[in-house]
């Protein structure tokens, strides 16, 4: 604990310092993020929608992975002082997950500081929703640490799912906009869907012919910390019930960086996919999704195709964890404990669809890929105000 309050101080310190010498920037968007080392996701689109206004606001950027090595230390601290002066003189300071700096700080008045969550609805509890779980935040750390608080703004998927963003970020819910997740407009593009099919076929012309599964399994463990996965679909036997007409992509979230191993046997059939194309490319190539307690649902049920579920350790999760509803009868496809059977449906290729479309209906207020313009001009319009 002692270097968190270090950690803490120092930001604090560094902020008061900031504010007391410059003003905020009023036309200084900072864009912030733990999840990646570059710019993507929503923080992509809402950047883009900025930009493309051509309103002459300055973009910055704040992308930085931690780095448990000393030197990884150091350069994460030397982040933190630049993120101490960015949300001391940013009239927009935009996140899309857990982001340390903002929770230890007195936001200055005039400036808004926005949650993108990265996930779209609510499926599995985060935040504050954890207390009193194995996966959540120690009531000494939230002693210290007042876990998401101070966010002006937060953009959720539907109006269903404002209750639970509220209790996660302890926060109420009038500043919880149901406008849409920036990310998902690219589902409504199709030029840019068939380009990425075209560059996907290019990288992979034997997979032309064949079907792809993508199967994306949720996080487990804690930070940024993963042990290597262990995959619990026996990859073998779905290659032999399934035959020759499906390729099998295996998509890890960006934590689980040790990746997983795939025998010499198998290696014509599965792949473990990353780096080439991310999360919302991968789904629009996708025929069929396989997953356990992944939000990307979400995403995928925008496209209408079947989603099978493969989850043999959910009482465990659940006390990790837990999920906002209960888990057999929410999620919008067939539950699978072992491989055999999972195999049999994929080789069916039925599913039904009409209850994807339902599920996608309930957690999506709009339809139309203008997320990222509706909150662009739900920030200008409170700005003109």
């Amino acid at each position: 604990m002692i270097p968190t309050l270090i950690v803490k101080a120092v930001i604090r310190l560094s902020f008061f310092m900031f504010s007391f010498l410059f003003p905020i920037n009023e036309k200084k968007v900072t864009f912030a993020s733990y999840r990646s080392e570059k710019l993507e996701g929503n923080l992509f689109y809402i950047h883009r929608e900025f930009v493309g206004r051509e309103l002459g606001y300055s973009c910055y950027f704040l992308f930085k992975k931690y780095n448990s090595s000393k030197f990884g230390k150091l350069l994460y601290f030397i982040h933190l002082i630049k993120a101490s002066y960015a949300l001391a003189t940013s009239r927009y300071f935009i996140v899309d997950d857990f982001y340390f700096p903002i929770y230890v700080i007195k936001p200055r008045r005039g400036m808004d500081i926005i949650q993108l969550w990265h996930a779209a609805g609510a499926f599995k509890k985060f935040g504050l929703s954890t207390i009193g779980k194995s996966f959540g935040p120690s009531k000494e750390y939230l002693h210290h640490v007042k876990i998401h608080s101070n966010y002006t703004k937060v953009y959720v998927s539907s109006k269903k799912v404002i209750p639970h963003y509220a209790e996660a970020f302890g926060m109420q819910e009038e500043h919880i906009y149901p406008l849409g997740i920036p990310r998902t407009d690219f589902f409504f593009d199709d030029v840019e869907k068939q380009n990425i099919k075209e560059k996907f076929h290019s990288q992979y012309p034997t997979f032309k012919d064949k079907k792809v599964i993508l199967y994306a399994p949720t996080f487990r463990g804690k930070s940024h910390y993963q042990e290597k996965f262990i995959c619990p679909i026996d990859i073998s036997l779905l290659r032999e019930i399934i035959g020759d007409d499906y390729v099998l992509l295996i998509h890890l979230h960006p934590y689980m960086n040790k990746g997983m191993h795939i025998d010499e046997k198998d290696k014509n059939f599965a792949f473990h996919i990353h780096g080439q194309f991310n999360t919302e490319e991968l789904l629009t190539i996708a025929d069929v999704l396989i997953t356990d307690y992944s939000s990307i649902i979400f995403d995928y049920s925008l496209l209408c195709r079947p989603i099978a579920f493969f989850a043999t350790d959910i009482d465990e999760y659940i006390k990790e964890r837990d999920f906002y509803f209960e888990y057999q009868s929410f999620i919008p496809g067939p539950l699978f404990t072992e491989t055999f059977s999972l195999g049999e449906w994929v080789k069916k290729g039925s599913s039904d669809l009409k209850e994807i479309s339902t599920f996608r209906n309930e957690f999506f207020d709009y339809l139309d890929g203008k997320a990222s313009e509706r909150i662009v001009n739900h920030l200008l319009d409170n700005d003109m105000k």
